[in-house]
C-alpha cells in the first residue's frame, strides 16, 4: 500500500484518477459478454498494460478491474467460487502498476438487480456479498474502496457499510450515475436527486462522494452537476469522472467524441467548481487522461 494516506494527500492537492477499463479491454480483444475479470488471472499482462498506460501519463489513482466482482454479478458467468481469487488478483495487478507513490481503488460496481422491496435481494445478503469482494480487494493491496456507478442510494449505503465492517481504516468513495431531467436538474435512474443521494452516502460514512458515467451528459452538464454535488457534500471531497462527452450511435456502435483537449478544459472547470479528484469514465483513454493530468497538475 502507499505509505501516504489518501486522505492526507487529498487535503494537500487535487488528484487525477484513471479512465475507462472496459473499453480498453475490448480494444485488446475481450469479446462482448465475456467476463473481463478473468483477465486478472488469464491475461494479467494485458490488464497491467492498461494500468501502466494510465499511470505513465500522470494518473495518481488506479482502479482495479473488478467492476462486476460481487458474487451476484460473477454468478452470471458461473464464477461464484472464484470471487476472492479474481478480486484479489485484480488488486494485485493494479498494486504492481501503481507503485509506491500511486493509490489503488478497489472497484465495487452495482450488483445488477434491485434490493427489496423492488427486488428479491435483502440488504443483509448484499452486504455479505460486497464484504466478500472488498475483503479480497483489500488483501490484494487496495488503498481505498470505490463504490461506483450507483443508482440506488440504498445500495450505495450497503456498499459503504460493507467497506467499514471489516475494521480496515481505508477511505470509501461513492460515485453515482446521474441523468439530466431538466435544465440544471439531475437524478439517478431510481429518481433520487443530487442532494439526497449525496446526503445518504456521506451519512453512511463515505469519505469522498461524486459522480461518474452520466447518462447522455455533455461536459458542461458534468460541470453543473459537480457544482451541485460540491454544495451538497459539505466538507467531504468530491470526485467527478465524466464520460468522453455524450455518447452517440454510429453504425450501431456507441462512440464518444470528446477530444483530449476538450477533456482537459473540462477538468479545469471541474477543479474550479471545487472538485478534488478528476478522472474519466466511458470512452476515455490514456490520451484523454494525459491531457487531463497535465491540466490538473498545472492548473
Amino acid at each position: 500500500m502507499n505509505p501516504t494516506p489518501l486522505r492526507d494527500e487529498l487535503a494537500r492537492r487535487p488528484l487525477c484518477c484513471d479512465g475507462a477499463m472496459g473499453t480498453q479491454l475490448l480494444a485488446r480483444g475481450l469479446r462482448s459478454g465475456e467476463c473481463g475479470m478473468l483477465w486478472n488471472r488469464e491475461r494479467p499482462a494485458e490488464v497491467d498494460a492498461i494500468h501502466r498506460a494510465y499511470r505513465s501519463v500522470g494518473c495518481d489513482l488506479l482502479t482495479t478491474n473488478s467492476f462486476g466482482g460481487a458474487r451476484f454479478a460473477l454468478e452470471r458467468h458461473g464464477l461464484t467460487a472464484r470471487v476472492a481469487e479474481l478480486n484479489h488478483a485484480a488488486a494485485q495487478v493494479a498494486r504492481a502498476a501503481a507503485g509506491d507513490d500511486g493509490w489503488v481503488l478497489g472497484d465495487v460496481g452495482p450488483f445488477g438487480d434491485f434490493l427489496e422491496p423492488l427486488g428479491d435481494t435483502t440488504a443483509d445478503d448484499l452486504r455479505a456479498a460486497f464484504r466478500e469482494q472488498i475483503a479480497a480487494l483489500l488483501e490484494g493491496g487496495a488503498d481505498a474502496i470505490l463504490v461506483e456507478t450507483m443508482s440506488d442510494p440504498a445500495e450505495a449505503v450497503v456498499g459503504v457499510e460493507a467497506a467499514k465492517a471489516g475494521g480496515a481504516d481505508v477511505p470509501v468513495i461513492v460515485t453515482y450515475a446521474f441523468q439530466k431531467t431538466g435544465a440544471g436538474q439531475f437524478r439517478t435512474m431510481m429518481g433520487t436527486e443530487v442532494t439526497e443521494a449525496v446526503r445518504r452516502a456521506t451519512a453512511a460514512g463515505a469519505d469522498v462522494v461524486g459522480a461518474n458515467c452520466g447518462t447522455s451528459l455533455n461536459l458542461d452538464d458534468y460541470v453543473e452537476l459537480a457544482r451541485q454535488i460540491v454544495r451538497a457534500a459539505g466538507n467531504a471531497p468530491v470526485i467527478i469522472q465524466p464520460n468522453a462527452g455524450s455518447p452517440q450511435m454510429v453504425d450501431g456502435q456507441t462512440c464518444y467524441h470528446a477530444t483530449p483537449e476538450q477533456m482537459a478544459e473540462a477538468a479545469l472547470k471541474l477543479l474550479g467548481a471545487g472538485v478534488r479528484v478528476v478522472g474519466g469514465c466511458c470512452g476515455t483513454t490514456p490520451a484523454h487522461l494525459a491531457a487531463m493530468s497535465r491540466a490538473i497538475k498545472n492548473g
